[in-house]
């Protein structure tokens, strides 16, 4: 069994798998101050949970895009899975040409995702993932990482209007019935939401233009995928594990150099 670790800027999320099938996954809040064996005892009490062993894992997999992160849980693996981890990086096996003017600025979940979506659906492609950054990836049929687009993340867009106002409050993101809203809480859920959707089907639409190709398919994933995919127009798919599933595969195209 492997152990995928995706470390988010607001999240870590982990799976396991056996083979091609995804066993379970977890999902634990990025904390950059916990150390080694703190993140080890969190991880053994979810394996407890699930009824799985430390010991059933043989190798770990991790991609982050915190870097005061990855030391502790490059430790963590050593000391509690007895393995050196394999950490998507320059130099890593993936299939995917980097089009990008300095590869090594790409965020190692945008190269992920494309790994995984071009290897589930092919190509051309374009890939939404609503994380603490809303981020879209362009990707050739050919496999190629042409580039993309990065906007403020949903939750930080309602963070920052509730944090630089004084009267506006802090709500639930909770999509409302109409566009045209009676009171505070449902305009800003209006505001912030039908908003989000006109921004990816606009991104969406230009980024297909530019690609120049009336067949590209558009993949989202993230925790709030589902609600905004529910009112776009352009996404056709909705992947929630899409960054487990590219650890999965980086670990197939790698896992010779690692002695397995």
């Amino acid at each position: 069994m492997i152990l995928v670790i995706d470390v988010g800027n607001t999240n870590i999320v982990l799976g396991i798998y056996e083979g091609k099938k995804l066993l379970d996954s977890w999902r634990i809040g990025t904390e950059i101050h916990k150390t080694s064996d703190e993140y080890g005892m969190i991880v053994n009490q979810l394996f407890n949970f699930s009824n799985y062993k430390i010991s059933d894992i043989n190798q770990v997999v991790i991609s982050s895009v915190v870097p005061t992160a990855m030391y502790t849980l490059e430790h963590m693996a050593k000391k509690y899975f007895k393995c050196e981890p394999l950490v998507v990086g320059p130099g890593t096996k993936t299939g995917i040409n980097i089009k990008y003017d300095n590869p090594k600025e790409v965020g190692a979940d945008r190269i992920v995702n494309a790994v995984a979506a071009y290897e589930l659906y092919g190509g051309p492609l374009i890939i939404v993932d609503f994380g603490t950054a809303t981020t879209y990836c362009a990707v050739s049929k050919n496999g190629e990482y042409l580039g993309g687009a990065i906007s403020p993340g949903i939750q930080i867009s309602m963070d920052a209007l509730f944090q630089r106002t004084a009267k506006l409050p802090k709500v639930e993101l909770v999509k409302p019935e109409t566009v045209i809203c009676k009171n505070t809480v449902n305009s800003i859920q209006s505001g912030v939401i039908y908003g989000y959707v006109g921004q990816v089907d606009y991104i969406v639409s230009k980024m297909k233009k530019e690609m120049g190709d009336d067949k590209v398919k558009v993949i989202a994933t993230g925790g709030l995928a589902k609600l905004i995919a529910a009112e776009s127009q352009t996404i056709q798919i909705v992947n929630g594990l899409l960054t487990l599933e590219g650890l999965r595969i980086i670990y197939e195209k790698n896992k010779q150099g690692l002695g397995d």
